[in-house]
């Protein structure tokens, strides 16, 4: 559990500007034809549960949008946390509020539940046996 409003910004920022960095490396890299893609699945040659996310944001950049869905769900939530969270942090440090960090707090006691816990990682173990099926 984070337990204080500026790590988390501070982890979230850092995390999506990554997230920009390999995404526009992928763009790149895809047109060029040399994307390797995920580590995990380099190393273990097993795709990951969310191996395919980077190329369904791709898929949705391109307006392809049950494209992104069929390579990987994920990608969507994906997309909705790196377009959201550095608009909602710097709105947060302007404000001198910490909504995000709020919304943060109850999220994470809501997933902690064994009732919303367990239904979730059944669907990310589907996610991940799709993807392997599938030859992501």
């Amino acid at each position: 559990m984070i337990n204080s409003r500026n790590k988390l910004y501070s982890l979230l920022f850092t995390a999506c500007v990554a997230g920009y960095i390999w995404l526009y490396y992928s763009l790149n890299t895809i047109n060029n034809g040399f994307f390797e893609g995920c580590f995990i699945k380099q190393l273990t040659n097993i795709p990951c549960p969310s191996c395919g996310s980077t190329r369904s944001i791709i898929s949705m950049m391109n307006g392809d949008f049950f494209g992104a869905l069929e390579i990987n769900p994920l990608g969507y939530i994906v997309a909705f946390i790196m377009l959201s969270s550095p608009i909602w942090i710097i709105v947060d440090i302007l404000t001198k509020r910490k909504t995000l960090f709020i919304f943060y707090l109850k999220i994470e006691s809501f997933f902690r539940k064994p009732q919303v816990a367990i239904p979730l990682l059944v669907l990310i173990l589907f996610n991940w046996i799709w993807n392997i099926t599938k030859g992501l």
